[in-house]
């Protein structure tokens, strides 16, 4: 049976193979070969879960009743293997609240082997990064909230880093950004970003005032949309430029000392209160720049708070971990 998760506003839909078979979804018995065959069911999974029933679609809401749906587990003991599916039926290779929504879902089905870590394992079918990706994921405690500590490993900063290509490079702070012309076309203020990967892809533009951070509605906007779109998507829904797989983008203000505000444009989704990996890409970018030390930074996005964890070792960032909770929707 499919349930729908809600991780600080980032809703997924979670259900399992065998459910999707039954529906009469040829996915396959292996998450690696449904991944590569992605084109053959995907689409059809979304309408058959993501999609509103008639006449229930609220006004002015997304076009889908969730931010995606995650299939999985392909198993009954770790490492659990699951995918990621966007809403226009691609796979992404990581998304912390969607992991965190997972591995509540694990949890309520009883597959949870009490307070140890679990490993889980995502497939997609993107060529320029190895699949499956792994994370380790551990229940936790933080300021009393129950929920899970993800550890995403060590990002990489840099076009290089993203696949991106025709970026030119800027002065921040002595540090080597770029400059993504297409972005600052749409807005002249967004003119300094920083490539980072943590699992995804994401594209981080740091701004002075909070007047010059997006909101959702006006990424909805239809000029606007239209140009993140382009720059966001793969082909062929956008132009996959500057990186061809597509990218996350982020906008990141410093608002205080640990504390960043943040809004977000999903490749395969479009404007998205929250997402768990890129807060963690936001945090790494500031802490790049010079805006946060390691630690624990906070990142403020619309759907909510999320806590990282930044470990430095010998001047480089080592290791992001980002705290997520999830509740049960239906």
């Amino acid at each position: 049976m499919a349930r729908m998760y809600d991780a600080r506003g980032n809703i997924y839909v979670v259900v399992a193979p065998e459910d999707l078979r039954r529906k009469g979804i040829a996915l396959h018995e292996q998450a690696g070969q449904a991944a590569q065959t992605r084109e053959a069911w995907a689409l059809a999974a979304v309408e058959a879960c993501c999609a509103w029933a008639p006449g229930t679609q609220p006004p002015g809401s997304k076009e889908h009743r969730s931010d995606g749906l995650l299939v999985g587990p392909f198993q009954s003991s770790q490492p659990f293997d699951l995918l990621i599916v966007n809403t226009d039926g691609t796979l992404a290779e990581r998304s912390g609240n969607g992991l965190t929504i997972f591995s509540q879902a694990l949890s309520d089905q009883g597959l949870w082997p009490g307070a140890e870590a679990c490993l889980l394992r995502v497939h997609h079918d993107k060529a320029d990064v190895d699949s499956p990706g792994e994370t380790s994921v551990k229940p936790a405690q933080v300021e009393g909230v129950h929920g899970f500590w993800l550890d995403l490993g060590k990002p990489s900063f840099g076009p290089g880093a993203v696949s991106a290509h025709g970026v030119e490079s800027v002065d921040f702070n002595g540090r080597e950004l770029s400059h993504v012309q297409p972005l600052s076309a749409l807005n002249a203020a967004w003119s300094r970003s920083q490539f980072a990967r943590v699992g995804n892809p994401h594209c981080v533009t740091l701004v002075e005032r909070a007047d010059e951070l997006p909101s959702n509605e006006q990424m909805r906007e239809p000029g606007l949309s239209e140009g993140l779109t382009c720059i966001a998507y793969a082909v062929p829904t956008g132009a996959g430029e500057p990186c061809p797989a597509g990218v996350n983008l982020q906008w990141a203000m410093l608002e205080s000392e640990g504390r960043i505000v943040a809004r977000v444009f999903e490749r395969g989704e479009g404007p998205t209160a929250s997402s768990g990996t890129s807060a963690s890409a936001v945090a790494c970018a500031a802490w790049r720049v010079g805006w946060v030390a390691a630690g624990e930074v906070k990142v403020v996005m619309a759907g909510g708070t999320a806590p990282i964890l930044l470990e430095e070792e010998q001047g480089e960032l080592s290791r992001v971990s980002l705290f997520g909770t999830a509740r049960l929707m239906d």
